[in-house]
């Protein structure tokens, strides 16, 4: 049995993995790709994401299953992997808890205009007021993709006496579903981009839904870039129709010095940072690649694995 898998993550796997399996650790796309060749197992997560689709459209006809800690599945050729009948799993749950702080920090700053302060540092001016005054209890946040990042969001927004209201494809535990929840963009504060992208998601916050939301509210997008028509977006921060944006995600990425977004009122990007604040992504990567292995090896049902047709 074959597998090709990265270098980076090689202290993290190689003592553990069987010794029948043989390994080629790559380091580059070239070497990605004449690993997965003849490999029936492949890991091969790289930067940029962009790489990744061609790398796997390099495989032969021995690939059976191919995993990424990715939890957003957009760089993959799912369609290709569906026809040659490989299985995807993916690190839903690996960054979870990183994104969703980062979600918190987000809202808190643009309570408090964190943003602004840190400007005021940079130019050693002493405010004499504070440029964000709100307070989180008792406002109202709408987390667009209630699955394992998003409770984790509404959970500590909660913690601060926020109302959180998710939508989710099925509309259970009171969630609201993804046709009744553009009838509701008025009544929150902060409007929180979780969910996965696919076809249904690509510009689901276009004019409309900005023009729908409230005057003082914020969107705060730490899903995928490709959910916001960013041109709509910087005429409604222009035209003051929502109060601000904080974007993780861009498109593209990286986002270009002479995008408008730069020099937006009242925008500010935060570089795709949220998954990688934090220290564990590798070791928990590694730790369910290991256990999807042993089942693997078992024949039996694998963890985390994507439905190729729904793209999560």
């Amino acid at each position: 049995m074959k597998a090709v898998l990265p270098a980076i993550a090689r202290t993290l796997l190689e003592p553990q993995l069987p010794p029948d399996l043989e390994v080629t650790w790559f380091t580059d796309p070239d070497s990605a790709k004449a690993g997965i060749a003849d490999a029936e197992i492949a890991w091969v997560d790289m930067q940029p994401t962009s790489r990744v689709a061609d790398t796997i459209r390099a495989a032969g006809p021995a690939l059976r299953w191919v995993s990424t800690l990715y939890a957003g599945l957009d760089a993959f050729p799912l369609g290709w992997l569906r026809e040659r009948g490989v299985t995807l799993t993916n690190g839903r749950g690996i960054n979870a808890v990183a994104v969703a702080d980062y979600a918190v920090l987000a809202v808190l700053a643009a309570a408090k205009r964190f943003d602004e302060v840190v400007r005021a540092h940079d130019r050693r001016t002493w405010l004499r007021d504070s440029p964000g005054k709100v307070e989180l209890a008792g406002t109202h946040a709408l987390v667009i993709g209630y699955g394992t990042i998003g409770r984790l969001i509404g959970e500590r927004l909660a913690a601060f006496g926020v109302a959180v209201t998710g939508v989710t494809r099925s509309g259970a535990g009171g969630t609201l579903t993804p046709e009744t929840w553009r009838a509701r963009l008025g009544e929150f504060d902060w409007v929180i981009l979780a969910a996965p992208s696919t076809g249904e998601t690509r510009a689901m916050i276009a004019a409309g839904e900005l023009s729908a939301m409230r005057h003082g509210a914020w969107l705060i997008n730490i899903a995928r870039g490709d959910m916001v028509d960013q041109d709509a977006l910087v005429a409604a921060l222009e035209g003051a129709t929502i109060a601000g944006a904080i974007l993780d995600p861009t498109t593209p990425e990286p986002l270009p010095p002479d995008s408008p977004l730069w020099s937006t009122p009242n925008a500010l990007v935060t570089m795709h940072l949220s998954g990688r604040s934090q220290s564990t992504m590798f070791p928990r990567a590694a730790a369910l690649f290991l256990t999807n292995l042993r089942l693997y090896r078992r024949g039996v049902g694998l963890d985390n694995v994507v439905s190729l047709v729904d793209g999560y």
